[in-house]
C-alpha cells in the first residue's frame, strides 16, 4: 500500500505545474458551464409562478449590487410537519403553491418530501434557514414556524438601480416571476414593478 502511495506521489510530482494549472482552469470552466446550463434548463423548462415580495429589515437592504428579497412564502407555519422528526438541522422541504384570485402564488402546505400536485399547483424546493430541525428534545424536530430559503433571495442589478427596487419592494410593489421545475428547483426569471417587467433574466 505504501509503495503504491509513493508511486502515485512520484507520478504526480512528474506532471509539469503548467499542466496542473491548465487542468485546474479547465475544471473551473467546466463547472461554470454546468452551472449556466443548469440555470438555463430551469428558466426554459420551468413553470412560471409570480411571488409577492415583502419588506426587508433596513439593516439588510442592499448588499453591493444585489437586492435582498423575501416573500410571503419565506415564513410559513409548519402545519402537519410541526413536531415531527427532521433529517437535519436545516432540512430540505417542499412547499405546495397555488395561485390566488390575483394570480399570485401562495403557500398551501409544507412537506418533508415531494408530494403530487395538479396544475396550476406547483411544488417548490427550499431549505429551512433558522427554524426547523431545531426544536424539541435534542432539537431534532420541526418547529411550529419555518423560515425557508428557496435560492431566490437576491438579485443582481446594475449599479445605482438598487434603491428604486428597494423602495418598491418595501412598498410591496415589487413582484418576482420565478421559474420552477417539477423537481422543485427554482430560479428568478423576471422582476415586475407595478405589474410591468423591469428586469428579465437572459437564458444564457
Amino acid at each position: 500500500m505504501n509503495e503504491m502511495i509513493i508511486s502515485v506521489t512520484r507520478l504526480w510530482q512528474r506532471i509539469p505545474k503548467a499542466v496542473l494549472f491548465g487542468a485546474a482552469i479547465l475544471l473551473q470552466c467546466l463547472l461554470l458551464v454546468l452551472m449556466v446550463a443548469d440555470r438555463m434548463q430551469i428558466l426554459r423548462e420551468g413553470r412560471e409562478v409570480t411571488l409577492q415580495t415583502q419588506p426587508v429589515d433596513p439593516r439588510d437592504l442592499l448588499r453591493g449590487d444585489y437586492v435582498v428579497l423575501q416573500y410571503d412564502i419565506s415564513q410559513l407555519p409548519a402545519g402537519a410537519l410541526a413536531g415531527t422528526p427532521a433529517a437535519e438541522r436545516h432540512p430540505v422541504v417542499f412547499v405546495k403553491l397555488a395561485p390566488n384570485a390575483n394570480g399570485l402564488y401562495e403557500a398551501v402546505s409544507v412537506h418533508a418530501a415531494p408530494v403530487p400536485v395538479t396544475a396550476p399547483e406547483v411544488l417548490i424546493r427550499g431549505r429551512v434557514a433558522y427554524y426547523g430541525g431545531s426544536c424539541g428534545t435534542g432539537r431534532q424536530t420541526f418547529c411550529e414556524k419555518l423560515v425557508i430559503k428557496y435560492g431566490l433571495e437576491s438579485y443582481f442589478v446594475p449599479e445605482g438601480e438598487g434603491r428604486k427596487l428597494e423602495q418598491a419592494r418595501n412598498a410591496q410593489k415589487l413582484r418576482v416571476v420565478a421559474s420552477v421545475l417539477p423537481s422543485g428547483r427554482a430560479a428568478i426569471k423576471r422582476l415586475l414593478l407595478d405589474g410591468e417587467p423591469v428586469y428579465e433574466e437572459p437564458l444564457y
